[in-house]
C-alpha cells in the first residue's frame, strides 16, 4: 500500500501541472494523471501545491560558539524545520585547530545519532592542514569526499578560532578542484573588521547596534572578490555563503561574467530585515538581531531580491544559528562582540519567503522550488535523491497551502529559542502536510505545529562531488 496524492497542482523547478503523485515506501513511484487510488491511502491535495520537501544547506545545530552552545540539538532543529517544510538540512562539521577532520566528521556524527527527525548531511569547515606542508589534511579532504561530505568551509573571519590564511584557503581550493569538491566561503575580511571592533570598544560603543556597524559590507566585499579570484587560480569552484550586501554583490556578478565559478546564496533574514527597522540602535533588545554578516541598510533589499529573480543569487537559506535572548545572548551585555552570533530561522524560511517573494510579486512559484529545494539539490550533489517531484527520487514532499494565514511567535515556533526574528509578522502561505521520505511527518491542518514522525529517524545523506553541478 502507498500513499496517493490527488487533485493538488504539482509544482517543479520547471513547471507546473495538476497530476497525482504515488509513494511507494520511501520512493516517489509514479507522478501522473488519473492513477488508480486501489489499495493506497488517499491523501485530497485540491487547492493545494505539491511540492519537492525544502532544502536547508546551512545550518549550526548543538554548535559551540561564543561561550555557549547554540539552542537548537539535532532535534529540536530538525523538527523545527519539518514543520516548516523543510526535509533536508546540511549542517556544518567544525574542525577545531590542532585536530583532524575525521575527528569533526564523528562528532558531528555522534551529535545528530537518535535525534536528527528529517535527513541530513554535512559540511566540513577546515581550520587546519595539519603540521608542516598540509599533506595530512589533503589526504582528509579525499576521505571526507568518500563519506559523502562533498563541501568545504572556509572561514575568512573570526581570527584566533576559525579564521584561515589565503595560504590554507588556496591549498584546500586547489586540492578541492581535484576533487570536484565545493568551496564554501565566509566571506568577510576577518582582520580589518577586529581592529574596528577593538576601537570601538575603547571608544565606549559596547551595545549591539555596533556590532552591525562595526562589520562594514566593503569587507565583505574585499573578501567575497578574494575568495572567487583565489579559487577562479585554482580552478575550484566556489560558494559564497549569506552573501548579505550590494557591495558583495558586485564582485560576484563581476567575477560571473569573467567566468569564474561562483555561486552564492543569500539568507531570509536579508531579504526582509534591516539595520534601520531592528537595529537603530536604541536598546539591548537588538542583540535579538546580532549575527554575521550583520544586517544591512534596508535599500540592500530591493538588490537581493533582484538577484534571486535574474539568477546571481541560486539559493536561499537561513544560516540557522540560534541563542536564546535570557541566557545566551546576555552573555554579551556590555560589549557587543562578546554577544553568540546567531538568529534562529529554520522554521520560518518557506513562509517568509513565499509571502514576500511570491506573493511579492518578486518571483513565480516555479522559481521559489528552484530556490529552496531544486538548486540545493544541484548545487550540493543530490539531484539523484532529492530537490523535485519525479520518480524515482526521495519521497520528500511538501503540500503548500498558498492562502493559509500563518502568525509567526516564539510562544508556538518549534525552534529552541525564546524570541522570534519575526515575532507577530502574518504570512500567507505555509506548509499544510510534509512527507519525508513517505512517512506523514507533519499534518498542519490538523496538528498545527505538532511533528508525528519519530525522533531519530533522519537519515545521512551522502553527496556526490560535482563541483556545484557546474562540472
Amino acid at each position: 500500500m502507498g500513499i496517493l496524492i490527488k487533485n493538488g497542482t504539482v509544482v517543479n523547478a520547471d513547471g507546473s501541472k495538476k497530476t497525482d503523485v504515488l509513494i511507494d515506501g520511501e520512493k516517489i513511484a509514479k507522478v501522473g494523471d488519473k492513477i488508480n487510488a486501489t489499495g493506497h491511502t488517499t491523501v485530497d491535495a485540491t487547492d493545494l501545491l505539491v511540492m519537492p520537501g525544502g532544502i536547508d544547506v546551512h545550518t549550526h545545530l548543538d554548535m559551540p560558539f561564543g561561550g555557549t552552545v547554540s539552542a537548537d540539538d539535532y532535534t529540536t532543529g530538525t523538527q523545527a524545520a519539518a514543520v516548516g517544510g523543510t526535509t533536508m538540512l546540511i549542517d556544518f562539521a567544525l574542525q577545531s585547530q590542532g585536530r583532524t577532520m575525521r575527528e569533526a566528521y564523528d562528532t558531528w556524527r555522534k551529535k545528530s545519532d537518535n535525534k536528527a527527525c528529517i535527513d541530513f548531511s554535512l559540511h566540513m569547515a577546515v581550520t587546519d592542514l595539519g603540521p608542516g606542508d598540509g599533506s595530512q589534511g589533503l589526504r582528509e579532504m579525499e576521505e571526507m569526499v568518500a563519506e559523502g561530505v562533498s563541501s568545504f568551509k572556509l572561514f575568512m573571519a573570526y581570527p584566533g578560532v576559525l579564521m584561515i590564511d589565503d595560504g590554507l584557503m588556496f591549498k584546500v581550493m586547489q586540492k578541492a578542484a581535484k576533487l570536484n569538491a565545493l568551496c564554501c566561503i565566509h566571506a568577510e575580511n576577518g582582520s580589518a573588521i577586529d581592529i574596528v571592533v577593538a576601537q570601538m570598544l575603547a571608544e565606549g560603543k559596547t551595545a549591539p547596534h555596533y556590532h552591525a556597524l562595526s562589520r562594514s559590507p566593503k569587507a565583505e566585499a574585499e573578501a567575497t572578490h578574494r575568495a572567487i579570484a583565489l579559487a577562479d587560480m585554482a580552478g575550484a569552484a566556489v560558494y559564497i555563503v549569506h552573501l548579505s550586501n550590494a557591495y558583495a554583490l558586485d564582485e560576484l556578478k563581476h567575477l560571473q561574467e569573467r567566468g569564474a565559478k561562483a555561486l552564492a546564496e543569500t539568507c531570509t533574514q536579508y531579504l526582509v530585515l534591516s539595520i534601520e527597522d531592528q537595529m537603530p540602535g536604541k536598546s539591548w533588545d537588538e542583540a535579538k538581531f546580532v549575527f554575521t554578516p550583520p544586517l544591512r541598510e534596508k535599500w540592500n533589499q530591493k538588490v537581493l531580491w533582484q538577484a534571486l529573480t535574474d539568477g546571481s543569487l541560486v539559493v536561499v537559506s537561513t544560516d540557522h544559528c540560534p541563542f536564546r535572548f535570557a541566557d545566551q545572548k546576555s552573555l554579551g551585555r556590555g560589549n557587543f562582540s562578546k554577544i553568540p552570533n546567531g538568529g534562529p530561522g529554520v522554521e520560518n524560511r518557506l513562509q517568509i519567503l513565499w509571502h514576500y517573494g511570491v506573493n511579492g510579486g518578486w518571483f513565480t512559484q516555479e522559481k521559489f522550488v528552484d530556490l529552496c529545494c531544486t538548486a540545493p539539490a544541484r548545487v550540493f550533489g543530490m539531484e539523484k535523491q532529492k530537490g523535485s517531484i519525479k520518480e524515482g527520487l526521495d519521497a520528500d514532499i511538501l503540500i503548500w497551502d498558498p492562502n493559509a494565514e500563518y502568525t509567526i511567535s516564539a510562544a508556538t515556533q518549534r525552534m529552541a529559542t525564546d524570541y522570534s526574528m519575526f515575532e507577530g509578522w502574518t504570512v500567507k502561505g505555509n506548509a499544510a502536510k510534509v512527507i519525508s521520505r513517505g512517512e506523514l511527518v507533519v499534518d498542519n491542518s490538523t496538528k498545527p505545529g505538532k511533528f508525528l514522525g519519530t525522533t531519530g529517524r533522519g537519515r545521512f545523506v551522502k553527496r556526490e562531488a560535482n563541483a556545484g553541478g557546474m562540472v
